[in-house]
């Protein structure tokens, strides 16, 4: 059959212009790639030059030695070298501590890359604006809180903790007023973003939970509970002793978790015979922590609890009590009748055990 036939099929000539548009497309995506990693590898070159350029001056700022102001021992800060000068920057400030960073700090300012930073949070893109956040929290610029505290509230989540990152390390008392309230709004984000953006105000974001949790509701306690226990947090005898008196459940739970000072112990000694077990877990755990020696039969007790988490985390409990040598703990054992209870006891004494 001629060629000119075969193609006056519509379906055919349909089939063969298809396989030519994706023949086209393909080739266009291998040249699109090959366009994409040339320009890749230039601009990794082109960063390498400057980090080169750069880098033994970040090194020496960093052992102190930035050289005297006025004098001509900084290379000339080039348009095209400040993203990657930044991005090293930002790299030996989180790695660094102390004078070394404040050495750094000083270096940026020299360099105006300060300046450079807050145009680039007022106008960049997503990632100059990220870059910025983390420049302008390392140098503390008070400058930039205003636009920081209206990107904390951005819908990106990566955005949004960045620049609450930043408001902690510039005013980290203003920052956990502000903050406080929206970390126990905002179920969303992690506690372990929560703890780690806040560890570095722990006493102003303490004295602002302590304020706020007599006001909490049962639906917000708990998480509110749970930053300050990942922040290692010791509440206020009265706010801690309320929530532990609590009928909801999950306060409760909370609570007990919170628990590192003595000053609750009565309560926590009630708690262990709560009817819910969860709560006697946690009961078991807190006294653990806080208890005395006269606790110890009051844990010896929950070795024969249903539950099997109950009898596991009071003998954990029991092996923790600072109180009670290994000889006691032995002693224990042996005069329980319990099986279950002696059994619970030997393997997390076991488990307690130096290999």
């Amino acid at each position: 059959m001629p060629a000119s036939s075969t193609l006056s099929d519509p379906f055919i000539a349909a089939a063969v212009w298809a396989g030519l548009g994706a023949l086209g497309l393909t080739l266009l995506l291998s040249l699109q790639i090959v366009a994409m990693r040339v320009r890749l590898r230039r601009r990794q070159a082109a960063e390498a030059v400057v980090l080169a350029r750069w880098r033994p001056v970040l090194n020496a700022a960093v052992v102190g030695e930035l050289p005297a102001e006025g004098s001509t021992g900084l290379p000339p800060m080039l348009p095209g070298d400040r993203l990657p000068f930044l991005r090293l920057w930002v790299h030996l400030q989180g790695s660094v501590r102390g004078e070394a960073g404040d050495t750094l700090n000083a270096l940026a300012r020299r360099l105006r890359l300060d300046e450079e930073a807050l145009a680039m949070l007022a106008r960049g893109p997503r990632t100059a604006r990220l870059l910025a956040a983390l420049v302008l929290g390392h140098l503390r610029e008070r400058r930039a809180w205003p636009d920081l505290l209206e990107l904390s509230s951005d819908a990106d989540n990566t955005l949004s903790l960045t620049a609450l990152w930043a408001l902690v390390r510039i005013d980290p008392e203003a920052a956990a007023d502000y903050l406080t309230p929206m970390f126990i709004e905002r179920e969303d984000w992690a506690l372990s973003h929560v703890a780690g953006i806040l560890q570095q105000a722990s006493a102003p974001a303490a004295a602002a939970l302590a304020r706020i949790l007599p006001s909490l509701g049962e639906a917000k306690l708990p998480r509110a509970l749970r930053i300050a226990e990942a922040l290692r947090l010791s509440l206020p005898p009265s706010v801690l002793g309320a929530a532990l008196a609590s009928p909801a459940v999950p306060v409760v739970i909370a609570a007990l978790r919170s628990v590192l000072t003595p000053e609750t112990i009565g309560q926590v000694r009630t708690l262990l015979e709560h009817e819910d077990w969860q709560v006697r877990v946690q009961a078991a755990r807190a006294l653990g922590r806080v208890g005395e020696r006269a606790d110890a039969g009051r844990l010896a007790g929950l070795l024969g609890d249903p539950h099997w988490w109950v009898r596991y985390r009071a003998a954990e409990a029991l092996r923790d009590l600072p109180a009670l040598s290994r000889a006691d703990l032995e002693a224990l054992r042996a005069s329980l009748t319990d099986r279950f209870a002696a059994d619970i006891l030997a393997q997390v004494m076991a488990e307690g055990s130096p290999a």
